[in-house]
C-alpha cells in the first residue's frame, strides 16, 4: 500500500525531534529547528517500541522524528516540518507497519490502535484530515485483503476474470476518495485520495471526469497550501494528465494515420504494415522474452480466430534478437496469423520510440484506413473494443 501512496510524492523536510538531532532537521545557522506539529499515540501492544516519522525523498527516507514508547504503548513525538507533505509513521525497525500522515505545521495529532490495526483501522484526530484519514483507512484495508485473496486464487481464473475482479474489489476505495475530494477540496488528505482520480494503467476506461476533480483539489491547494512541493506536485501532475488525455483523445479518433513499418517476416520477406489496408490490424509489440506478451498471447489468438472472418487481422512486431527464439515462441503460442516481422534489434529498434512506447506487450488498434482507433488494448479492454467495432 506505501509503495503507491509515496510512489509520485518525493518530499524534503527539515525537522527536529528530541535528543539526536540530524543534520536535515536544523537550519541554516545550525541550530534546530523550532517545534511546530506534535503527534500523540496510544498503540496498545507496542510497548518499549520505537515510532519514526519519515518523508521520501530521491535519496530515500528522511528521518524527522522519533521516540520509544513507554511500557504501555504511549509516546508523545515532536518536530518540525517546512509545510504541506506527504510522510509516513512507521511502527518499529520493519517496513510492514507504515501509514501516511498528510502533516501540516501546527498540527496536534492523535493517534489510537491496537499493534494488529495500527495500517489497518486506525482512529486519528485532532487535526483537520483526520476524519478522512480515518475512514479510507478502514475501507483501503478491506480492499487490500481482499485483493491479496484474490491474487492466492489468481491461477484459477483466466486474466480477463481477473481484471473484471480487480476493478469490482477497488470500487468502493475510488468512489470514496473521488466522493471526499469533491466535498473537500483542500483537504490535505486528498494527497492520498488523489491516487484514485489518476490513470494508473493509461487512459483506456478512465473517466476524464476525474480532471475536473483534480483541478478542483489544486486550485484548493494552491490557496490554502501556497509554494509547497505538494501543491506543486500535484498540480504538475493534474497539468500532465489533462495534456496525456488530449493526446489519447487525438491518438484514438480514428483520424490519426499509424506510421509504416516494413520490415523482414521470418522467410526474410519484407512485409508492410500498409499491405493490410482494407482490414482492421492489431499491431502488437511483443517478444519471446516477455512474460506479460506470452501470457496474453492466448487471448489474442483467441479474438484472432473469432473476428478474423469478419476483417480484422494481427500484425506482430518481435522486439527479438535471437531469430529462432522469436521462431520458436510463434509456434509454441499458436500465433496462427501470417504477419510476423521483427528488425531483431530489441530496444536498440527505432520504433518503441516511433511508436511510442518503452514497455511491452503494447498493442496499437487500426481500422481500415489504417488509422489509430486504440492503444495500448490488452485482455478484456482489447475484446470490449473489438466487440464494439464488429457489432456496428
Amino acid at each position: 500500500m506505501i509503495n503507491n501512496l509515496f510512489g509520485l510524492f518525493l518530499i524534503l523536510a527539515l525537522a527536529s525531534c528530541t535528543e539526536d538531532v540530524p543534520e536535515s532537521q536544523k537550519g541554516p545557522d545550525g541550530k534546530t529547528l523550532e517545534e511546530n506539529f506534535t503527534i500523540n499515540g496510544t498503540i496498545n501492544g507496542a510497548g518499549n517500541l520505537i515510532f519514526h516519522l519519515e518523508a521520501l525523498s530521491e535519496q530515500g527516507a528522511i528521518k524527522i522524528a522519533e521516540v520509544k514508547a513507554d511500557g504501555n504503548g504511549k509516546f508523545k513525538m515532536k518536530g518540525n516540518i517546512p509545510g504541506l507533505g506527504l510522510y509516513q509513521l512507521r511502527m518499529g525497525e520493519s517496513n510492514e507497519k507504515i501509514i501516511p500522515l498528510t502533516l501540516i505545521p501546527k498540527d496536534n495529532l492523535i493517534i489510537k490502535s491496537t499493534v494488529d490495526k495500527f495500517i489497518v483501522s486506525p482512529q486519528i484526530s485532532g487535526t483537520s484530515w483526520a476524519a478522512a484519514m480515518t475512514k479510507y483507512m478502514k475501507i483501503y484495508s478491506d480492499f487490500h485483503f481482499a485483493q491479496i485473496s484474490l491474487m492466492e486464487k489468481k491461477d484459477e481464473m483466466s486474466n480477463n476474470e481477473l481484471t473484471r475482479k480487480f476493478k469490482a474489489l477497488k470500487v468502493p476505495v475510488d468512489s470514496f476518495a473521488i466522493a471526499e475530494m469533491i466535498a473537500d477540496p483542500g483537504n490535505a488528505f486528498n494527497i492520498v485520495l488523489s491516487d484514485a482520480a489518476k490513470p494508473n494503467m493509461g487512459f483506456i476506461d478512465w473517466d476524464p471526469k476525474n480532471i475536473d476533480v483534480l483541478n478542483r483539489v489544486c486550485d484548493a491547494f494552491n490557496k490554502n497550501y501556497p509554494e509547497t512541493v505538494a501543491t506543486y506536485t500535484l498540480s504538475n501532475q493534474t497539468y500532465q494528465i489533462e495534456l496525456g488525455y488530449k493526446q489519447h483523445v487525438r491518438n484514438t479518433s480514428g483520424t490519426l494515420p499509424s506510421p509504416e513499418i516494413a520490415l523482414n517476416n521470418p522467410d526474410g520477406v519484407e512485409l508492410k504494415l500498409s499491405s493490410l489496408r482494407g482490414k482492421y490490424v492489431l499491431i502488437d509489440f511483443w517478444a519471446s522474452w516477455c512474460g506479460p506478451c506470452r501470457r496474453e498471447s492466448p487471448n489474442v489468438v483467441r479474438l484472432y480466430n473469432k473476428y478474423k472472418e469478419k476483417g480484422f487481422t494481427v500484425y506482430s512486431v518481435s522486439l527479438d534478437d535471437n531469430m529462432e527464439a522469436w521462431k520458436a515462441a510463434i509456434k509454441a503460442d499458436g500465433l496462427a496469423w501470417p504477419n510476423h516481422v521483427s528488425d531483431l534489434l530489441k530496444w536498440n529498434s527505432p520504433l518503441p520510440q516511433q511508436y511510442g512506447f518503452t514497455g511491452i506487450p503494447h498493442t496499437v488498434l487500426l481500422n481500415k484506413e489504417g488509422n489509430v482507433i486504440g492503444v495500448g488494448l490488452r485482455g478484456e479492454s482489447l475484446e470490449q473494443k473489438l466487440n464494439e467495432v464488429f457489432s456496428n
